[in-house]
């Protein structure tokens, strides 16, 4: 009964299986290997944008920082939501890679940003000129940091506002996977055509051994992206075993396969946690995570049995009364199954 994030669910064993096929022999360093050749290929079909640049690296905080310090100057400000990965989970990369600019806050329900809340915050920066950061881009996060989904069209109404006053835009797509097979969209609707100007791809969330793809639908960033990539230390020697397991996830749409399992696992989850009486949920369940309160009583039993996952905000306490309301995060990983879900359900209630 593991729920405590999609980070601790296994790697899918086709991308072991191409790991190991890419042992076989020698190969060139450093993103020059042939299979990477067709990982960018691949990645420019799949996202209609054939003149996209692509670049791997190892996690998502470098696919993140990295991206946004190509967009931005250090006297520039990105902005996001209060929740956002890059301002709660990041230990301050952003702001270390693109050299110390700031990040402006902007509060928005179910983890999305409001379009008036981001007009008004764009139009409140520099208005003390140089005593102040200027506009610099726009960081969204699909799927969002409370398991919700933004549509293109929402995208779209975002990054209008923010192309009006120049500034350019990041996807924060650690949970791509997941909100487009929420959606049922192509990934060019969902990101260059609806006007989002760079791609954190996400993989290792949805099966990767440790991958994601930056994908810069502006190529005029390109060298920017590589010389920063390897000043940052994030350039890999070996590099072919990132490709192989890139390859193997988009390979017969391996990647959307797995996000379904994910997402459906979420929807079982949520579906049994509500015929807990008096729960309910914390916001809609569009993805593959799961924000939700219920009895007390039911997380001692839940926990004693070993279940892993974290009370949503942390300083909750086991202690106190059986029928007092707990909340909590779970998030499910293509590999959760419907026998460990339903033993959470039982326990619970």
């Amino acid at each position: 009964m593991f729920f405590a994030s999609d980070n601790g669910g296994p790697a899918a064993p086709e991308v072991i299986e191409a790991i190991a096929r890419a042992n076989e022999g020698t190969a060139m360093p450093y993103g020059t290997d042939p299979i990477m050749e067709r990982v960018r290929d691949k990645i420019r079909e799949v996202f209609e944008a054939p003149e996209a640049a692509v670049y791997l690296v190892a996690t998502g905080t470098a696919a993140n920082a990295l991206a946004l310090a190509t967009l931005v100057q250090p006297w520039q400000t990105i902005y996001c939501h209060r929740h956002a990965h890059i301002e709660a989970d990041e230990c301050g990369a952003p702001e270390f890679y693109t050299g110390g600019s700031k990040l402006t806050l902007i509060d928005g329900a179910d983890g999305k940003i409001p379009p008036a809340a981001l007009r008004t915050a764009i139009a409140e920066t520099g208005a003390v000129g140089v005593h102040g950061v200027q506009k610099g881009a726009l960081s969204l996060t699909n799927a969002t940091e409370s398991g919700t989904v933004y549509s293109p069209a929402e995208v779209a109404a975002l990054t209008a506002i923010a192309r009006a006053e120049g500034v350019p835009v990041h996807m924060d797509g650690a949970r791509f996977a997941n909100a487009l097979v929420r959606l049922g969209c192509t990934p060019a609707e969902l990101t260059w055509k609806a006007g989002v100007d760079a791609l954190s791809f996400g993989g290792t969330k949805n099966g990767l051994l440790g991958v994601e793809a930056v994908v810069l639908f502006d190529p005029d960033h390109a060298w920017e992206f590589e010389l920063r990539r390897k000043r940052g230390g994030h350039l890999f020697s070996k590099h072919r075993f990132l490709s192989a397991q890139m390859e193997a996830y988009l390979a017969d749409d391996l990647w959307l396969k797995l996000a379904a399992k994910a997402n459906t696992a979420a929807d079982r989850l949520a579906e049994g946690i509500l015929k807990v009486p008096g729960a309910s949920l914390m916001h809609p369940v569009e993805a593959n995570a799961v924000f939700a309160s219920w009895p007390r009583r039911g997380h001692r039993a839940a926990q004693a049995a070993g279940a892993k996952y974290y009370h949503w905000p942390f300083d909750q306490s086991l202690d106190g009364p059986d029928d007092e309301m707990i909340s909590a995060r779970l998030v499910c990983n293509w590999a959760t199954t419907d026998a460990e879900i339903d033993e959470f359900i039982a326990l619970i209630s």
